[in-house]
């Protein structure tokens, strides 16, 4: 399939349209008028080698970003693989792996992840969230509060524990000695580059086979450099 023709399914408009999800601070950072990032690098890289230019739709959540995607806002979007979402976005293999963790008061007597899955536990999530996907579909015992973010619903109503991704809840536990992590991560949060599943074959390989590129080539690892996050989140080749 020709590049023209890559882009002519990948960006009708005649735009690469990126969804751009502002509250994940390690994928993303900056303004909507001003994004910056590993998401934004991947972006303007697929719409450089499309030959279109590059337009970012950026929100504030994971959830929103998949919305644009889903409603045919966005062309592509940089998300958490789940299977909540795999019904509607055909997925590339992860260019970063992140952990999501747990908060907990510093006088609590969880220690342990598995331990939170308990009758009586309340966990804050970001509503719509990677793992608030994952733990709605595998927690048997214990109780989702969500909201706007995790640590928010857990502060804001002294929940038993926090959710979040581990780089946002480091700085916040090293901000409020009253709250401290169980540092064994909860689950693995693989991010990687979506459109939908009405794209042909083609550009669904195309997208694969960049991302597979641009991990093996140091592009993913350089742009986290930049952004100042540590290169060790770079997925291993799929």
């Amino acid at each position: 399939m020709s590049l023209p023709s890559l882009a002519a399914d990948l960006a009708p408009t005649g735009v690469l349209r990126a969804s751009i999800n502002l509250g994940n601070p390690v994928l993303a950072q900056g303004t909507p008028d001003a994004p910056s990032g590993i998401t934004v690098d991947l972006a303007q890289e697929i719409a450089a080698r499309l030959g279109v230019p590059v337009e970012f739709l950026c929100f504030d959540a994971a959830r929103k970003s998949f919305e644009a995607m889903a409603g045919g806002r966005a062309d592509v979007c940089f998300l958490a693989i789940e299977p909540a979402r795999e019904a509607e976005v055909a997925f590339t293999a992860p260019y970063v792996l992140i952990e999501g963790v747990y908060a907990v008061p510093r006088d609590s007597e969880l220690t342990k992840p598995e331990s939170v899955d308990a009758p009586g536990v309340r966990i804050g999530v970001k509503s719509g969230s990677a793992y608030d996907l994952y733990l709605t579909r595998t927690l048997r015992h214990a109780t989702l509060v969500r909201g706007d973010e995790g640590v928010d619903v857990f502060a804001a109503q002294g929940l038993e524990v926090g959710a979040g991704i581990r780089q946002p809840m480091t700085a916040y536990a090293d901000t409020h000695p009253e709250v401290r992590l169980i540092q064994e991560g909860f689950m693995q949060i693989r991010q990687a580059v979506g459109t939908t599943r009405a794209r042909r074959p083609e550009t669904v390989r195309f997208l694969r086979e960049l991302v597979e590129e641009l991990k093996a080539n140091g592009f993913v690892a350089a742009s986290l450099r930049r952004a100042g996050q540590p290169e060790t989140l770079v997925a291993p080749s799929a």
